[in-house]
């Protein structure tokens, strides 16, 4: 799958080639705040496969799960550009609104699904309460 997109002012992109490892949708209390929203739609693939352009900034926190996660982000317009977790190393989670072409995304899980808005469960895709082991 080619992967493309970059943040609202441009001044940040990225590209890769990449065969997704999963796409899901997070209901984390972290996602919701991060995303400004109820959840945040997430295509994870490979690290490597991934090259950015332009200067990012790099928010250091804790997930739900008390373990670090890594938000990457472009300083002049906030857009949100790659998402990082210490549990998946050497994943990197696009959000999927920053790509180009969104249609080729299919998100197939909903995770933290135990802090979703009770409005905000989507549709018929499987659902955890937290992450899946």
């Amino acid at each position: 799958m080619k992967i493309e997109g970059g943040c609202l002012c441009g001044k940040v992109r990225y590209s890769g080639e990449a065969e997704p490892i999963f796409a899901g949708v997070c209901h984390c209390t972290n996602c919701q705040k991060g995303s400004g929203t109820a959840f945040n739609t997430v295509v994870a693939v490979p690290k490597p496969a991934i090259t950015v352009t332009g200067a990012t900034k790099t928010f250091e926190g804790r997930g739900d799960s008390g373990n670090a996660t890594y938000k990457r982000f472009c300083p002049e317009c906030g857009s949100p550009i790659q998402i990082e977790a210490a549990v998946m190393a050497d994943v990197v989670m696009i959000p999927v609104g920053t790509l180009d072409d969104k249609s080729s995304v299919n998100p197939a899980m909903q995770i933290y699904c135990d802090s979703a808005q009770p409005w905000a469960l989507l549709g018929n895709m499987q659902r955890f309460p937290k992450m899946p082991g």
